[in-house]
């Protein structure tokens, strides 16, 4: 009888053992088959700030700025680097700061393998300075584009556009913000101590792989929707957090991502005031608690932390569309603002901003469709793809057009979202689907989101002669031949 107990108890015993073994294993499975849990992997760091770059032009009637594309190592999570590229430096580039009336030129070089260019996202600029794919800078090569800066205070930025690299090349690093201030912008009482009160904010999304380096690497699906990583890195560093002082802060955001719209959010609901979209200043401040970005927007908004105590955590999440849950079935937490004993100064909500001279539709001499679609290898634009050698549109110089943008629906879920970029303007939103455009839609912009069988109207005057494109600005969309060009003469 002794004996059969002590069988059964060592039965018992192996049993809870297996099972035991058999949680773990699991656990452990689970968690090496997750490749978008990235929490064990990650320590929150300051955000870095990306410096200033100097003019290094004596001459008070011309600012000179340098850049070099180069090849960097960055260490995206801790202890592993990934390759990167940046400008002059391993990850993203410098801020450029100009003024309206300044004349500019920049000495641009290429220290990379490959061939690349340099883009002037949003800035009013002839066809020859624009830096699009016709102005291409081969390895050892550099580029001097000299330009007038002829449009009001605005936050835009700067980027490769090599023909089907672009996307390869903008996730890989080479991005940077272009900030002209002018005498609106000078007086305004708004916070504009750069990296004290007024704070650049690059999101980006990357794809990481087990073993946590960001290379470039896209898949079928990736070019049929745009990439959608499994981190999120703001001004290239993954989760940071923000020092900030008691008081009004200004945040330029720019969605840096090659196919990733956001909806941002801070975690407690507060409300925060949107003061510019694309092209500068709206006319008044908008009071939101929501914010949607598309690849290549642009929004500066200010965001009081008065009220809070030293040591608060006010986090910034993304909410997440259907589209983008690649990393979370809710909201994802993209940053974090900690709150310092550092008392700001207290700025009041400026009632008026700027104002914006509305161009009347009634001025339009044409008015042209555009219409994209498709999916994968059949993304077009008036069932066109992008030729090098085939100019798609002519435009008048001086001529005001309207551009009816139109998505049409494809396929058994009816399309995806995609954000239309004009270059070498800055344009008006007349209506979305007969309808006025919201608040924060009221300004300049270069860069507009058009949902699935939605049709929106802009305007816009061509001052500007030379070749320029128009695209999708989801990267893999453009890169796969979403774009077309137009020519002023």
């Amino acid at each position: 009888m002794k004996k059969a107990y002590v069988y059964i108890a060592a039965i018992v015993i192996v049993v809870i053992g297996v099972t035991l073994l058999l949680l773990y294993l699991s656990k452990d499975d689970t968690s090496s088959s997750n490749p978008n849990d990235l929490s064990n992997l990650v320590e929150s760091k300051p955000l870095p700030i990306p410096p200033l770059l100097e003019d290094v032009n004596p001459d008070p009637n011309l600012a000179e700025f340098h850049l070099t594309a180069q090849h960097g190592v960055t260490e995206i999570l801790d202890g592993i680097e990934s390759e990167t590229l940046g400008y002059n430096g391993n990850i993203l580039g410098p801020v450029i700061k100009v003024h309206e009336g300044d004349r500019v030129k920049v000495v641009m070089k290429n220290d990379l393998r490959e061939a690349t260019t340099l883009h002037w996202h949003g800035l009013r600029v002839d066809g020859e300075n624009d830096g699009g794919p016709h102005s291409g800078i081969n390895p050892g090569e550099t580029w001097e584009p000299e330009f007038t800066i002829e449009q009001p205070a605005a936050t835009l930025w700067y980027h490769p556009h090599m023909m089907h690299a672009t996307a390869k090349q903008v996730y890989e690093g080479l991005a940077g913000l272009f900030i002209i201030e002018d005498a609106v912008s000078d007086s305004l009482p708004i916070p504009k101590d750069y990296g004290v009160n007024d704070f650049p904010i690059i999101i980006q999304d990357k794809q990481l792989d087990a073993s946590g380096n960001m290379q470039y690497d896209p898949g079928m699906n990736d070019m049929m929707m745009g990439l959608y990583g499994n981190a999120y890195l703001v001004n290239g560093a993954i989760s940071p957090y923000l020092e900030v002082p008691k008081g009004m802060v200004r945040l330029r955001l720019l969605n840096g991502s090659n196919g990733r719209t956001y909806h941002f959010e801070l975690h407690n609901g507060q409300e925060f005031y949107q003061i510019a979209s694309d092209g500068g200043f709206l006319e008044k401040p908008v009071e939101m608690t929501s914010l949607t970005l598309s690849p290549a927007e642009r929004a500066e908004i200010l965001v009081d932390f008065s009220a809070f105590e030293t040591g608060d955590e006010i986090t910034l999440i993304d909410t997440v569309s259907e589209l983008g849950k690649t990393i979370s079935e809710d909201e994802v937490e993209v940053m974090k603002f900690t709150v310092t004993d550092t008392e700001s100064e207290a700025y009041p909500i400026p009632e008026q901003l700027t104002e914006i001279d509305n161009i009347d539709p009634a001025d339009a001499v044409v008015t042209r469709e555009m219409v994209m679609a498709g999916v994968g290898s059949t993304l077009t634009i008036n069932d066109k793809s992008m030729d090098m050698g085939v100019i798609d549109e002519v435009v008048n110089l001086n001529d005001t057009e309207i551009w009816e943008v139109s998505n049409k629906r494809t396929g058994v879920q009816g399309g995806m979202a995609h954000p239309f970029h004009l270059h070498g303007v800055q344009f008006q939103v007349i209506d979305r689907d007969g309808n006025p455009p919201p608040a924060n839609e009221t300004g300049w912009k270069d860069t507009i989101l058009v949902e699935p069988g939605e049709t929106v109207r802009i305007i816009t005057t061509f001052n500007y002669k030379g070749i320029f494109m128009y695209h999708c600005h989801i990267l893999e969309h453009e890169d796969a031949g979403m774009m077309g060009q137009y020519e002023v003469k």
